[in-house]
């Protein structure tokens, strides 16, 4: 996420590096090396001009500490002011009403109806709501497949009415439905174009005159940089929506529409889609979103999917098992399981500080834990109970079964037994031999 971004802003922050104070002279270097990175990102000229005074501004106005590097102030002014201009708080989806109409808004393509369905789930299971799916795109056929799809994925009941052709009538009978069979959030899909024009915004302008909707998101396709934000602007002028959703941000995105459309249409950024999966969507927080950018990563959303995934009786049971030194590769691999459900392992390592950079050549795919699994696998009961009776013979049987190599095999026992003494150690305290330990880690399987 954002890691060309990353990159070329680190660059420009080198020109401060081993400098003993900030003078008019490197700093007016490095903001011209950050312009530079803002617009390469596909950041409109005007708003990376106008960011870049202000951080000057700040910088040259600043006393340096003796004990603050130019450089390190000058990246907190950055997470400051980057936080500043995606919206400086994270901003809360308007759910009043008895039903709360949300209507969803883009172009075709942009991922509207994936993120009708992921707000389905994301309201279900943490704002304890019961949601309806309405397929109000008439024109395509395939949408209404979809979201019936999406909706059975996520455990949500869906409105279809394929015989009506009137989306104003469509979203209204919708309306009626939920009133009468217990749903307090309504989410109307509409159609989109390829793109903007009078049809679609005559069309949208009318549901949402006809269902007085509490929330109006616009989506948007995070990948198509500066054309993202004058579409945003464009049906902000004709329905004046509530927030905006950028999608498909876990791709190789220039990170541009995230940093300007706020400061072009004045609508928050509420939600980011950050995977395929229905479960890839999150909450947009403007300060934690600034601290990736620049390399600092985001421990708290971090802690969060994990608390989301935290089983307090599993960890209890854990627990036991390693005060006896019972740990065993199925307890692993239930750990594994946990970590999965977090989301993709890039992006998480991403939250760790200072993790971005090191990750940025490292090739994690989706199945980066496939060969620990298969190795699991290919074990007997009695060996994943106990990692002890595995000899040579027994390491051979496994790599063939698994498709993997003996050294592979070896690796990841030995990675177990560290994992394990860790654990140990973090029940008795011992914090900082944990840290050495992890300082000789070594590379796991499935990574390349």
């Amino acid at each position: 996420m954002f890691e060309n971004l990353s990159e070329k802003l680190d660059k420009a922050f080198k020109v401060l590096r081993g400098k003993g104070s900030i003078s008019e002279i490197n700093v007016a270097q490095t903001m011209k090396e950050i312009r530079k990175a803002l617009l390469s990102a596909d950041v409109d000229f005007k708003t990376a001009k106008s960011f870049t005074a202000k951080v000057k501004e700040k910088a040259l106005g600043q006393k340096v500490l003796s004990a603050v590097e130019p450089g390190q102030l000058l990246t907190k002014i950055m997470q400051e002011e980057l936080a500043q201009l995606m919206g400086s708080e994270q901003s809360e989806i308007n759910l009043t009403g008895s039903p709360t109409v949300i209507l969803i808004a883009g172009l075709q393509g942009s991922g509207k109806t994936t993120f009708a369905g992921k707000l389905a789930l994301h309201l279900k299971s943490k704002k304890n709501k019961r949601p309806l799916l309405v397929a109000g795109d008439v024109y395509r056929p395939a949408a209404i497949d979809q979201i019936g799809v999406l909706a059975e994925q996520v455990g949500v009941d869906v409105f279809q009415d394929r015989e009506n052709k009137n989306p104003v009538e469509i979203a209204q009978n919708a309306i009626k439905h939920a009133k009468t069979n217990g749903h307090n959030v309504v989410i109307v899909d509409t159609a989109g174009r390829l793109a903007v024009d009078e049809k679609m915004m005559s069309e949208i302008a009318a549901i949402k005159s006809a269902t007085n909707p509490g929330e109006i998101l616009f989506v948007v396709d995070s990948m198509t940089g500066q054309d993202a934000v004058n579409t945003a602007k464009a049906f902000n002028d004709i329905l004046n929506f509530d927030g905006v959703v950028l999608t498909k941000l876990d791709g190789d995105t220039r990170g541009g529409a995230a940093l300007t459309i706020r400061s072009v249409v004045d609508k928050p950024i509420k939600f980011i889609g950050t995977s395929e999966k229905m479960d890839g969507l999150d909450v947009f927080h403007p300060d934690r979103m600034a601290s990736r950018i620049l390399g600092m990563g985001d421990v708290i959303s971090l802690v969060e999917r994990a608390q989301q995934q935290f089983d307090e009786e599993e960890a209890r049971k854990i627990q036991k098992k390693i005060a006896k030194n019972q740990f065993g590769f199925d307890d692993f691999l239930k750990q594994i399981q946990q970590v999965k459900k977090m989301g993709n392992i890039k992006d998480l390592a991403g939250m760790i500080p200072g993790m971005g950079k090191t990750m940025k050549d490292v090739d994690i795919d989706d199945d980066a834990f496939k060969g620990i699994e298969a190795i699991i696998h290919s074990m007997t009961k009695e060996e994943r109970q106990d990692p002890k009776v595995l000899n040579g013979n027994r390491k051979k049987r496994i790599a063939m079964g698994s498709g993997t190599t003996v050294v592979e095999v070896n690796q990841l026992i030995k990675q177990f037994s560290q994992m394990g003494k860790m654990m140990k150690m973090m029940q008795g305290g011992g914090a900082k031999q944990m840290m050495q330990m992890m300082k000789g880690g070594g590379g796991m399987p499935g990574m390349k």
